[in-house]
């Protein structure tokens, strides 16, 4: 099953992912920016940090992506489920080209703030691969909820 076109639509429009992870040391939680191809999410961080240790040691996470608001009737998000994996070669020069489109003023790093550039020379770039995905909306239903399991990716 292909990403249903709401949690496409959401996805783009979105740009923050809380990420869980789970460790030697427990669960853990970190918001990382995002861009997305079909059902997987790209994502940057350094390697030494909690959630990516996570990762290197158990590949399984969840995400969220929600609107902050008060209004409980309003609550609208996509929850997630899948794989995460450390990219290289072909696939980290993808993630950074739809990372660039999302986010343009990281596409050339050479024209990038310095701090910026620095920062990209410490970090690796990582796929999560949705298995699952959960549509949130409380404006057709306190609690609505649609899920939908998707094909591993090939």
């Amino acid at each position: 099953m292909n990403l249903p076109s709401q949690a496409r639509d959401y996805l783009t429009q979105h740009h923050v992912m809380t990420l869980a992870t789970q460790g030697a040391d427990g669960p853990w939680a970190a918001a990382v920016f995002y861009a997305h191809e079909g059902a997987s999410l790209y994502f940057l961080s350094a390697p030494a940090t909690r959630h990516a240790r996570n990762l290197a040691h158990d590949a399984r996470c969840a995400a969220t992506i929600q609107d902050d608001i008060a209004d409980w009737a309003q609550v609208r998000g996509v929850q997630l489920e899948g794989r995460t994996q450390r990219l290289d070669g072909d696939a980290a020069r993808l993630a950074h080209e739809l990372y660039g489109r999302k986010f343009p003023f990281v596409a050339n790093l050479a024209r990038a703030p310095a701090a910026i550039a620095l920062a990209f020379a410490k970090i690796a770039w990582y796929r999560l691969d949705a298995e699952r995905v959960h549509l949130i909306d409380n404006s057709r239903g306190f609690g609505h909820r649609d899920s939908f399991e998707l094909a591993p990716p090939r």
